[in-house]
């Protein structure tokens, strides 16, 4: 009796570990069409996944646009409103079907509008904070040429 439940618990640790690699690490995709590996989403997903995009591009505009003012405050806000802090309107369904690399790619986003953010407003320097975002944007790139979204019905 004992060998069965050892066997069973085994078995259930090895399904346990299945399905979080597969949600943890490897996500939803499919290889796409032009190379890039095609996250798959419902519609709803992606177009939350856009909707963050599209935030990021207003946000990397309002800091060009504020540090060409010399307007460091106005930097700073625009920064913080992509930082870690809009990470919480993510639904944990999706989490699961990104994989691991564009889970980091996408906290280190974040994580890098807060840091420019933080020193907008604590070094007040234009050059410093755009050469911030010229690394920040890195990050954008490398998502642009590996990822692409596609919605699921």
């Amino acid at each position: 009796m004992c060998k069965f439940c050892w066997t069973l618990l085994l078995l259930l640790l090895l399904a346990i570990g299945g399905v979080v690699y597969k949600f943890g690490f490897l996500g939803s995709v499919e290889q796409a069409p032009d190379g890039r590996q095609a996250l798959l989403l419902t519609v709803e997903e992606r177009n939350l996944v856009l909707g963050e995009m599209r935030a990021f591009l207003v946000a990397v505009q309002q800091i060009i646009a504020a540090t060409n003012r010399e307007d460091m405050e106005a930097a700073a806000k625009a920064a913080h409103k992509v930082g870690m802090a809009a990470q919480g309107a993510v639904p944990p369904g999706l989490i699961g079907k990104l994989p691991m690399e564009f889970k980091k790619l996408g906290f280190s986003t974040h994580k890098k509008f807060d840091e420019l953010s933080l020193d907008a407003a604590q070094l007040g320097d234009p050059q410093h904070t755009r050469e911030q975002l010229a690394v920040l944007m890195n990050n954008c790139i490398a998502c642009h040429a590996t990822y692409s979204l596609s919605p699921t019905h």
